[in-house]
């Protein structure tokens, strides 16, 4: 006998729409919402409607379209960014980071949540720079 899922799931997709350039065939989606926790899937510089990549060669204006889509996945959710807890941060270049945290910051002013930041060899595709993944819950 199957169970109910104790979890959401939002913005299912296939990587082969995704990465049609890689060989890949895994179900994932960009959130999901078990109990009052939320977990996105690492958000980029990327259109989640037309998977086109944004603000390619620019730091700053990726992490702002990540955090844009952050935003958007949380109220899909029934949450925000107020309630963000935890915030970790890949970036390939270290020399990313003032312009990254910039704009992070901007958009979690007077969040106070706890941050891991990373320096990585490369993210999936060439073109993106920075990577945000964020766990958060949903109020009462």
């Amino acid at each position: 006998m199957t169970q109910p899922h104790a979890h959401t799931r939002i913005r299912k997709f296939n990587t082969r729409q995704t990465y049609p350039e890689q060989q890949l065939d895994n179900d994932l989606c960009q959130a999901v919402v078990a109990g009052k926790t939320v977990y996105l899937r690492g958000q980029i510089g990327q259109d989640l409607d037309t998977r086109a990549s944004v603000g390619v060669g620019d730091a700053a204006a990726q992490a702002e379209k990540a955090m844009a889509n952050v935003a958007m996945l949380l109220r899909e959710c029934g949450s925000d960014l107020s309630h963000i807890c935890k915030v970790t941060v890949y970036l390939v270049d270290v020399r990313y980071r003032e312009a990254v945290y910039n704009v992070m910051g901007r958009w979690l002013k007077g969040v106070f949540p706890v941050s891991t930041g990373l320096v990585v060899s490369a993210l999936a595709r060439p073109e993106w720079l920075v990577e945000i993944d964020v766990i958060a819950v949903i109020p009462d």
